[in-house]
């Protein structure tokens, strides 16, 4: 497998879990992928939400993506690395029109400060699902 893979599965399961950390307390939540590239991860978020703060504090996350199928035989990728906040209005641009019910939230468009824009751009990528149970340590990593 290499990290062509890894766009590809996170692109055609973009719901998934973020784990932050808030001081010493682990934090995971869900959220849904906008999309993955070559470049990374990427996701937004409102500046205003205790996910942002916990960013800016420590920007290494990790992120479970998960393929819903019959327990025995499901999927999983787990993307470890660390973020990294966007500031490019084209690309906030582009959000807004794929996800009309951003603009109902962001009322002053791209430049809005309330929308965040970050992506994981470094780190590693693993696959597991129940064959590997018990042999986490002897899965394939893959680095990004």
């Amino acid at each position: 497998m290499d990290y062509q893979d890894c766009i590809k599965f996170a692109n055609e399961n973009p719901v998934c879990y973020i784990a932050t950390a808030d001081g010493a307390q682990p934090r995971v939540r869900g959220f849904l992928l906008w999309f993955a590239d070559e470049n990374g991860f990427y996701f937004h978020t409102g500046a205003t939400k205790e996910v942002c703060k916990q960013l800016k504090s420590n920007s290494k996350v990790e992120v479970c993506f998960y393929a819903p199928k019959d327990p025995q035989t499901a999927k999983m990728m787990r993307v470890a690395g660390e973020v990294e906040r966007i500031d490019d209005i084209a690309l906030k641009t582009r959000l807004l029109e794929e996800r009309q019910f951003l603009k109902a939230i962001v009322r002053s468009g791209a430049e809005d400060p309330l929308l965040v824009l970050f992506r994981v751009y470094t780190g590693e990528a693993h696959f597991w699902t129940m064959e590997d149970n018990m042999r986490e340590s002897e899965i394939e990593r893959i680095t990004f």
